[in-house]
């Protein structure tokens, strides 16, 4: 990923932030009252409002000072969702478990790492590009894998084994990650008499796409 800086937006205060995913949907209201849907983005893009885990000057100092080094909208960075930032949910225990990444065919080596969303109604399919360092615990057909025999590109998500699994091999994983995001402006208006009365600068952050 060009223009991308591997460093995590200070975690407590990403810990406080506000957003989450956002999706684009047409919807056509025809002549009999109905509805015609249309999903414009196959993928949603999560959006973030960084000013409100400020608590005081020096928080705010902080985020600016990071602001300058990222200048602005140019460099993007790591940000860890503070609700969605692991294979299981917010309050679970990782397991390698957690997760397909694929079935073996005796040839292929590399495996991207995938969080599915699913239920009765549905599933949704998300890449997982910024894995944690230390994180990834695989299995292949239930058995867990040392982490001798596989690696993990932390800027791209893509599990490698040394050695292919074997044909129709499942593969599972679990894993902690952050999302990778940019400052959606090249601004920050700070007013220190409004900051005082309660109100916080917004600060946005957009995810940037694998």
């Amino acid at each position: 990923m060009t223009s991308f800086h591997e460093i995590q937006f200070p975690l407590r205060l990403a810990l406080g932030t506000s957003g989450g995913p956002y999706r684009r949907t047409d919807i056509v209201s025809l002549s009999n009252g109905r509805e015609s849907r249309n999903r414009r983005w196959k993928d949603a893009r999560r959006h973030y409002d960084a000013g409100s885990g400020i608590r005081s000057v020096s928080d705010l100092y902080e985020v600016l000072a990071f602001f300058e080094a990222r200048a602005g909208q140019l460099y993007g960075f790591r940000f860890t969702d503070p609700v969605d930032f692991q294979s299981c949910g917010p309050e679970g225990t990782v397991s390698s478990d957690d997760q397909p990444l694929g079935i073996g065919n005796g040839a292929r080596t590399a495996f991207q790492l995938l969080k599915i969303y699913g239920d009765a109604g549905g599933t949704t399919e998300r890449v997982i590009a910024k894995p944690r360092a230390g994180s990834v615990a695989v299995r292949i057909d239930g058995a867990a894998v040392s982490a001798d025999y596989f690696g993990v590109d932390l800027a791209t998500g893509i599990v490698t084994f040394d050695t292919a699994p074997i044909n129709g091999a499942v593969i599972r994983a679990g894993f902690r990650f952050d999302v990778p995001v940019r400052f959606d402006t090249d601004r920050i208006e700070i007013n220190l008499d409004a900051f005082h009365a309660g109100r916080i600068p917004s600060i946005p952050l957009v995810e940037i796409m694998p």
